[in-house]
């Protein structure tokens, strides 16, 4: 395992500037070897693939351009707790994708992160665009069974075909239902707007009772409510959180491929995020089409996208502290 601080803590600082040493997750230790996941909690895995997109190109480059946006760890100023020093955390590193191969690169995330379900820690998979969802998700429900989902996104990606297409970035929550990985009970979409999908499958959806919040659900209720209820839906057992940064208004997050004006604000984004991860058996997680457009910190879209995984570490943080302290007791 590789301490990205080795340098920086021989001289007694605790951390290092954000542009300076090796290109880890909050300059969290990297390790390639499945071995060094016994004990970790969450491991952070790279899905740099974007080849079955449907509009603009370019979230390959998200994974390494959300690692570069991030800031040294520090406790959360409003939950008051410190993710990073309650929780073992370790970049995994990238998947080996493979250019204008999706079917092999695919095959390579589902083989990472089953690494890291199988060791017992919790994925959390920076993409790539959507359609990475259908291998990390399936490698997580083959160690767990099948999943509750709290989506979050402009679109359902629920569809059959995307412009003929069977796989795409719009297809993989109808393949994960179909193919029984997700359980569409345990369904829960948050932030749904804009002009697709259609009748077809949204009546899809209906007779599998999936459950849709649009973003006039999200005005008219509030996050709050919205939240509650999905966590009510989800209820016990796994869960899987997918993120897709479309979900934010284009003011919020810019760097995406198909934006949608009208969107979640960043501020209920997150607070959602650390909410749900706090209050469900979180057992993995992604966050998808991020298309980076600045260097480090200066690039919007990949600042908010670092700072929702933050906030579901802190949820699972403060998930593991709640339940430690009733053990306590």
């Amino acid at each position: 395992m590789i301490d990205p601080l080795e340098r920086w803590r021989a001289l007694g600082l605790p951390d290092k500037p954000d542009y300076a040493g090796l290109l880890t997750f909050a300059g969290m230790p990297y390790t390639q070897d499945p071995a060094e996941l016994a004990g970790v909690d969450v491991a952070i895995v790279g899905a740099p693939t974007d080849d079955l997109v449907s509009d603009r190109p370019g979230t390959r480059f998200a994974p390494r351009a959300i690692r570069a946006a991030g800031c040294p760890p520090g406790p959360h100023l409003e939950a008051e707790i410190d993710a990073f020093a309650e929780l073992r955390i370790v970049d995994f590193g990238d998947a080996p994708v493979i250019p204008a191969d999706p079917e092999r690169s695919h095959a390579a995330i589902e083989a990472l992160v089953r690494q890291v379900a199988e060791a017992g820690a919790i994925p959390i998979v920076l993409g790539g665009d959507h359609s990475i969802a259908e291998p990390d998700i399936r490698a997580v429900a083959s160690v767990h069974g099948p999943l509750g989902l709290i989506h979050f996104d402009t679109h359902t990606d629920t569809g059959t075909e995307v412009f003929g297409v069977e796989r795409s970035h719009g297809t993989p929550m109808y393949r994960l239902v179909e193919q029984g990985h997700v359980d569409p009970s345990r369904y829960v979409q948050i932030g749904l707007r804009g002009y697709w999908p259609g009748p077809v499958e949204l009546a899809w959806q209906a007779d599998r009772g999936i459950a849709s919040f649009f973003m006039h659900d999200v005005r008219e209720l509030g996050i709050r409510d919205v939240v509650e209820r999905t966590l009510e839906r989800v209820a016990a057992g796994p869960v899987f959180v997918s993120v897709d940064v479309d979900v934010l208004d284009p003011a919020f997050a810019p760097g995406t491929g198909t934006p949608e004006p009208g969107g979640m604000t960043s501020a209920d984004l997150l607070w959602a995020c650390r909410t749900v991860a706090a209050g469900v058996q979180l057992v993995g997680a992604d966050l998808v089409e991020v298309i980076p457009t600045e260097i480090g910190s200066a690039d919007v879209t990949a600042l908010v996208a670092e700072r929702v995984v933050r906030e579901l570490l802190t949820g699972i943080a403060l998930r593991q502290s709640s339940s430690r302290n009733r053990a306590a007791r």
